[in-house]
């Protein structure tokens, strides 16, 4: 979006600060709002772009994205979503299970496309600054490049859903990912009709959201 003294977010003016955070609080994990018409070539380079600039720890950028129309592959890998959302709802107690099933989980064949997120942990060499002690900060650099492609995406009025009912090696295999290239995220991305107001597993009564004060510590854990 054009850097300007305000920002337009769906149609509405607002000072940047509030857009920014008029953003954080729209963003939803789109399920059944997608409506499968196309997104413009450069619309989804704006919200690659503002993926790829997410910080990385020594400037990896271990991230790769995938980008996949193809409605076979969509549909190859929708049914395999499906059986291991059917492996999940067997473990479920009863109770559970008929809430979850109220559920949808993904929208692989009705978004726009999926794009497909990457880790490579090899990326940057054997010495990644900042890596040393903590290897994971490869991955979380990734994840937050998840963070940027969706809050953009959001701000473009499309919207995302994380589909996470799935193997790795099955992905991987579907779309000929490198050995020691992990997928990390199948997102559904896409034009929606609108965005929920309320998160779908909220709605639905799976869980609900913490109050901030309860994730708030001074000083140590125990105050």
């Amino acid at each position: 979006m054009p850097e300007t003294a305000e920002s337009e977010v769906l149609g509405h003016t607002t000072p940047p600060t509030a857009a920014l955070y008029d953003v954080i609080a729209r963003r939803r994990d789109v399920r059944a709002e997608f409506t499968g018409e196309e997104v413009g070539e450069d619309r989804l380079l704006r919200v690659l772009d503002a993926a790829h600039r997410a910080p990385s720890v020594g400037m990896s950028q271990p991230w790769d994205f995938v980008v996949v129309r193809d409605p076979a592959v969509r549909r190859t890998f929708r049914d395999h979503v499906a059986t291991e959302r059917e492996t999940f709802a067997a473990s479920l107690p009863e109770e559970r299970r008929g809430t979850f099933a109220t559920i949808k989980v993904e929208g692989i064949c009705e978004s726009s496309m999926g794009v497909v997120v990457t880790h490579d942990q090899a990326r940057g060499g054997a010495h990644v600054l900042g890596r040393h002690a903590i290897a994971d900060t490869g991955l979380f650099s990734t994840v937050l490049a998840i963070q940027n492609l969706w809050l953009a995406a959001t701000a473009e009025g499309l919207g995302v859903g994380w589909v996470s009912f799935y193997r790795e090696e099955f992905l991987r295999d579907l779309l000929a990912i490198p050995e020691g290239v992990r997928p990390i995220a199948w997102l559904c991305l896409g034009t929606v009709s609108h965005l929920e107001t309320v998160p779908d597993l909220e709605r639905h009564g799976w869980r609900a959201r913490r109050p901030l004060a309860e994730a708030i510590h001074h000083e140590s854990w125990s105050t």
